[in-house]
């Protein structure tokens, strides 16, 4: 397996397997960048069915982070970490344990935090043996679950969408598809039902479809029927690579803007394909940027406690960041992900402020 041979690579700093025989630790840490900080990204436990697809992933998702940090003006790179395991099996506190030693080792080029797989009282087993974490529960320093956070972030970056596109000045009377019912979707449905809009939802798991259907009065369809409802947004919230060639044909949603990350299977080529047919879309390490805030403002705080107002204040700036990306690509005729990763160009050239 050649890791510099693969596409994803995209001039990682550093890549580093690591293995540890008494836990059964296999994990992957992909540093991206350091330009503009310390390496921030989440630490992802999940069953692939092999390590090429585990470290394409971890490639893709470090890179994003670098592109969501630039893009949200905060002083830190990109990194994540994945470690190849059942999360429901094979996570336990020495597995974590090992995870943080191999975080420790680092030195601090790389911190980490709650992603999938992962959890709050997770990272409070990992500072016990490193330092370099986020989102810890609040008792123990932490900011806590920043699913909420990523939630406000992808509502006020649909919001913008649609003023953009539908000329609509918020959500209410639409009809949004959301595609994942994580912790997530969940809190974005919320704020989407709170704004008036009709939902559309699916997940894997049945019962949380159920409970969308009572709590939201949300219409539930199969994952695969997702991408055919009709709907005026498409809010992908569940894994990556959802808008492929296999699914693009299917979706009817002007709009495309959700809290996944690597929404689109080849993000060139797919995001020109999408501004070709008239959909809009808002890239996902834009919209979905807000519990990385989140995490950057704990992780800069000077003293105790975090301020939770600066998160508000710069989680609701997404929509206006969109916007301008929106605005950006249409001047310039080409589509918002090129459009997006040239802003991240540029702020990666030099240090932040």
């Amino acid at each position: 397996m050649s890791v510099f041979g693969l596409s994803a690579f995209a001039d990682h700093e550093q890549v580093v397997h690591t293995w540890d025989r008494a836990t059964g630790l296999r994990a992957i840490i992909a540093v991206h960048s350091t330009v503009r900080g310390p390496a921030i990204g989440g630490l992802r436990i999940r069953r692939y069915d092999d390590e090429q697809a585990a470290l394409t992933d971890v490639l893709r998702l470090s890179e994003g982070m670098t592109f969501k940090a630039a893009v949200a003006g905060v002083p830190f790179g990109g990194g994540k970490m994945v470690v190849i395991a059942d999360p429901q099996r094979d996570k336990t506190p020495a597995l974590l344990h090992a995870a943080g030693l191999a975080i420790e080792r680092l030195g601090g080029r790389y911190v980490t935090g709650e992603d999938v797989g992962s959890t709050v009282a997770d990272m409070a087993e990992l500072l016990s043996v490193t330092s370099y974490v986020m989102g810890a529960p609040e008792e123990a320093g932490g900011s806590g679950d920043p699913s909420p956070s990523t939630a406000l972030g992808c509502f006020c970056g649909i919001t913008a969408a649609v003023r953009h596109r539908l000329g609509r000045p918020d959500v209410s009377g639409l009809r949004v598809a959301v595609q994942g019912l994580g912790n997530v979707g969940w809190n974005l449905c919320q704020l989407l039902a709170e704004g008036g809009a009709e939902l559309v939802v699916s997940d894997v798991r049945g019962n949380l479809v159920a409970a969308a259907e009572r709590e939201f009065g949300a219409a539930g369809v199969e994952p695969d029927a997702i991408y055919g409802a009709k709907a005026d947004v498409f809010a992908p919230c569940a894994l990556g690579a959802v808008v492929n060639d296999d699914t693009l044909p299917l979706l009817t949603a002007p709009v495309i803007a959700g809290g996944a990350n690597n929404q689109l299977a080849d993000e060139e080529r797919h995001g020109q394909l999408l501004r070709d047919r008239g959909v809009l879309y808002a890239p996902d390490y834009v919209i979905n940027a807000g519990g990385m805030i989140q995490f950057a403002v704990e992780r800069i705080a000077a003293g105790p406690g975090l301020d939770w107002d600066e998160v508000d204040r710069r989680v609701r700036g997404i929509g206006a960041t969109l916007s301008d990306i929106f605005e950006q690509a249409d001047q310039s005729g080409i589509p918002t992900t090129a459009a997006a990763r040239e802003i991240a160009r540029q702020r990666l050239t030099r240090q932040p402020a």
